[in-house]
């Protein structure tokens, strides 16, 4: 869509900016005027939001909306007070998974989630009441692409969203981010890339060991300082020897505090590294890190925060605060990250320790940044961090407007040290991947409002689609280049039309045939020919026992070198004497025709004539002493045997046995057929041949080639086929139209919505009060990472029945996804989900927290993915009015301090 400009110039961004924009601030906000959906990938901290925010002005001057979009409820929260400062109260709302405030408003902020489950409702590509008057969307950290569990949620918000709304794509920098440009280009409408390499606030890289802290990188910037590498290559024990290098960490904030290097972010990629680091630090006196100043106001703003939640008067957490120390994790209470948020954005706390979450899009900017460590455990093993992993902790640095340089500290480890620092801070970043899945719920939606051929159009559409087109081009070329071959081949051949390729074809074949009657018949002979020289063998050996000297015969084969080949002429000999061989057999030395010497076998005799006169004269003879008769010697005899030679009688040729005579006629028949075959009037059969089976093995692989790339590209749409098929399977869609319970599935969003839907349809959990239908309903969203958790909270009988009456449902879902490779959870936690039964009982949250292993930020988790299933609950049709009443009622019971999140 092209929009007017024509309010637009209304805008004077110098009163909406009062300062110097940077070039692809500009570039950004020209293209946004005309009508473009934007990507805007700059590295973290460079001011990519203000793009968003302009986009909210100009709809404001317009009288139109914005959707601001995050990927993070904390995040959301955050945007929500900026956006409330900025644009006034009244103008800005929030929608999250468990919170709707004034969601009616000009500027809506909202979870991804969120905004991706109102497109739902609605046919792709259209406009429903939902979107009326929005004229843009802004995906803030739109690289949550990459995440492994999320990401689809983007592809699929870009693909669905109407192409008359914007899309301003807030991206830290990526290294494809021109395939993103491009992709959303051709799924969503004109796109333009706005790049940028540039930070307004340069970072320095530094290294820490027990040593003290050094530039990381030499003066070009591209290599590891010098000072850096070790001395000395050939040490024995490096680990314990890097382990000698490790800095302590008051050392560490020392040095930043010196250098005056702080407020700094510290991460440490556990939760309780976290809280041992705050530990650790808190007790060193001599470390003082605020002024008097800051004391004061830190304990008047803490002081203020106590008064709004007295249940968190006696934490342990208040001590290290008061010094200007916090950790922040996902086991933390939201309250708790709330303050230290707020904290160290006014530089009260100087050093906060958080897990890698805080780098996600929080926007807690510090001077300092400190990594810890270079390497973690994931899924996949213990590894190095990635590049894109790095940066995205590193671009926390420095803080525009305020701080002239950023600083990046990398830490020495026993594990990591310079050289492995060096390499990610001169790294580019990651490329984007796709992680589009399809779930049930997209496949029962899409089907609600689309055939099966506009779903299939929309999930090629996919961002995993596009790559998958552009990693396949090579073999695309490769098929390409075996098809010109084969039609090169064709040509050559004289095939240009269907009837050329048929009568070749049979003429080949019949060609082909022949040729292999022909072996096979050679092959026959062989045989016959191997018995009869068999046969003659055994009739000879006992024929030369009674030879006598000067019996004439014929020589061939083997041991007579003259006679070797199968078409040599035999060589008529004399036999002058026998001598012994190996084993009981005799060798014969015999006086040939051409005046030559030969010591042969029995099975070199293929004639023996009695018939003809024996040359007698041989019996006086004696033999050369200079000769050595070994089998096979083949020697020119002396001039003196020459007359004697010349006596010796012309022999007839051997006769092949009666059954070889009939074979060999047999092969000279077929090879006459050959010979005279139609095939030669096309060319040589053997140039014709060789081409032929050389276009059979270019079909075939062509064949095979295509078939493989089809089923590359068609990855996700059989994803999809494969769901229908399940979703048909326990009667959720009649042919491709969603059933009764089909809708309940739909209207449900969840990591299975299958899964969550046949448990509610199913009446098991109807009957339950609405504590019970808390803990059951928890049970089937809660996911526990850590298989040694517990609660000493023992679950009641009823939820323990509800959910034996699910075991057999879950088992057979099981089974079914397991037959077709679908690996969507199917949870059904027992253990802990007694923790949320007795917070429906109002038990204290600190009795609560203090029976059970789990941080205070998990147990919250748990109680908000219950208190988000149940809000559900109401609105998922064909349910029963009890399940809902009591839903509603079990949302009242749990929803309270500090599970609630009031939005002031």
């Amino acid at each position: 869509m092209s929009y007017s400009t024509q309010n637009s110039r209304q805008l004077d961004l110098k009163t909406l900016f009062p300062f110097e924009l940077d070039n692809f601030q500009k570039e950004a906000i020209i293209a946004v005027n005309a009508g473009k959906s934007v990507v805007v990938c700059t590295p973290t901290g460079s001011g990519k939001t203000l793009i968003g925010e302009y986009a909210i002005y100009r709809a404001l001057s317009r009288g139109r909306r914005v959707f601001y979009t995050t990927p993070l409820k904390a995040l959301s929260n955050q945007k929500l007070r900026d956006f409330r400062d900025k644009f006034g109260a009244d103008k800005v709302g929030l929608v999250t998974g468990d919170t709707s405030v004034n969601r009616e408003a000009s500027v809506l902020v909202m979870t991804t989630e969120v905004f991706r489950n109102m497109l739902y409702g609605t046919p792709i590509g259209e406009i429903g009441t939902s979107l009326e008057k929005v004229e843009a969307v802004v995906l803030d950290e739109c690289h949550y692409m990459n995440d492994r569990q999320r990401g689809t949620v983007w592809e699929e918000l870009i693909i669905y969203c109407p192409s008359e709304i914007q899309l301003l794509a807030l991206s830290a920098t990526v290294a494809n981010s021109d395939q993103l440009t491009d992709w959303i280009n051709k799924v969503h409408g004109p796109t333009e890339l706005i790049y940028s390499d540039f930070r307004p606030v340069p970072l320095q890289f530094n290294f820490s060991n027990s040593k003290g802290l050094f530039p990381l990188l030499s003066n070009n910037q591209k290599r590891v300082n010098p000072l850096l590498k070790p001395k000395n290559r050939h040490i024995v024990g490096r680990d314990r020897r890097e382990k000698q290098l490790e800095p302590i960490l008051p050392a560490v904030l020392s040095q930043l505090k010196e250098r005056d290097m702080l407020p700094a972010i510290y991460f440490i990629f556990s939760r309780r590294g976290c809280d041992r680091a705050v530990a650790e630090i808190a007790q060193v006196s001599n470390l003082t890190l605020l002024d008097e100043t800051e004391k004061i106001q830190l304990q008047n703003l803490i002081q203020k925060f106590l008064n709004s939640n007295p249940d968190l008067t006696h934490s342990k957490k208040l001590e290290p605060l008061s010094k200007g120390i916090a950790s922040h994790h996902a086991g933390m209470l939201p309250v708790w990250k709330g303050l230290v948020e707020e904290l160290f954005q006014l530089g009260l706390i100087k050093v906060v320790f958080a897990t890698e979450t805080l780098a996600a899009g929080i926007n807690m900017p510090a001077r300092t940044t400190v990594i810890s460590s270079l390497s973690k455990r994931t899924d996949e093993g213990h590894r190095l961090l990635k590049p894109s992993e790095f940066l995205q902790m590193a671009g926390r640095a420095g803080r525009r407007g305020m701080d002239v340089q950023g600083y990046v500290l990398t830490v020495q480890t026993r594990f990591e040290g310079a050289k492995e620092a060096s390499y990610l801070a001169t790294s580019e970043a990651d490329p984007l991947v796709s992680q589009f899945t399809p779930s049930y719920g997209m496949v029962l939606n899409l089907l609600q409002t689309h055939t099966l051929e506009e779903a299939k159009e929309l999930v090629e559409r996919s961002f995993g689609q596009y790559l998958s087109t552009l990693s396949l081009a090579e073999e695309r070329i490769e098929i390409e280049q075996k098809e010109a071959e084969l039609t090169s081949l064709q040509n050559k051949l004289g095939i240009y039309e269907e009837n050329d390729l048929v009568n070749l074809e049979q003429l080949l074949r019949d060609y082909e045939k022949i040729l292999e009657r022909v072996k096979e018949e050679k092959r026959l002979l062989k045989i016959l020919q191997r018995q009869a020289d068999e046969n003659r063998i055994k009739e000879m050996s006992l024929s030369l026992s009674f030879a006598l000297s000067g019996t004439i015969m014929s020589l061939k084969g083997k041991h007579v070198p003259t006679a070797k080949r199968s078409d040599a002429k035999p060589i008529a000999a004399a036999l002058v004497a026998k001598i012994p061989g190996s084993g009981q057999s005799s060798y014969y030395v015999c006086l040939g025709k051409d005046n030559r010497w030969y010591v042969v076998a029995a099975m070199d005799v293929v004639g023996l004539h009695p018939d003809v006169p024996r040359l007698v004269a041989v019996e006086q003879m004696e033999l050369p002493a200079e000769i050595d008769f070994r089998l096979g010697q083949c020697r020119k005899a002396d001039e003196i045997y020459l007359s004697l030679s010349e006596q010796i009688p012309e022999v007839p040729l051997p006769i092949d046995a009666p059954e070889v005579l009939v074979q060999m006629q047999k092969v000279a028949t077929v090879e006459v057929n050959i010979q005279e075959h139609p095939l030669k009037e096309w060319g040589s059969p053997r140039i014709l041949l060789k081409g032929w089976r050389r276009m059979g093995i270019l079909e075939m692989e062509i064949g095979d080639r295509q078939t493989e790339l089809e089923d590359k590209l068609a990855r996700h749409w059989q994803e999809f086929l494969n769901l229908i098929e399940i979703l048909q399977y326990f009667g959720c869609l009649h042919e491709v139209v969603p059933t009764e319970i089909g809708q309940a599935c739909a209207a449900i969003r969840g990591d299975n919505e299958l899964w969550l839907g046949l448990a509610l349809m199913s009446g098991v959990l109807d009957s339950l009060d609405p504590h019970h239908l808390a803990a059951a309903c928890a049970a089937l969203v809660t996911e526990i990472s850590r298989p040694d958790s517990w609660s000493r909270y023992d679950l009641s009988m009823e939820v323990e029945d509800a959910l034996g009456g699910l075991r057999s449902l879950r088992h057979q879902l099981f089974q079914v996804q397991r037959r077709y490779r679908v690996t969507l959870p199917v949870w059904l936690e027992r253990d802990l989900i007694s923790l949320v039964e007795q917070w429906a009982l109002e038990v204290e949250w600190q009795v609560l927290v203090e029976n059970t292993s789990l941080d205070e930020g998990d147990v919250v988790r748990i109680l908000r993915r219950t208190l988000d299933f149940l809000s559900q609950i109401p609105h998922v049709p064909h349910l029963s009015d009890v399940l809902r009443r009591n839903a509603d009622r079990a949302m009242q019971l749990i929803d309270r301090f500090p599970v609630n999140e009031e939005v002031k």
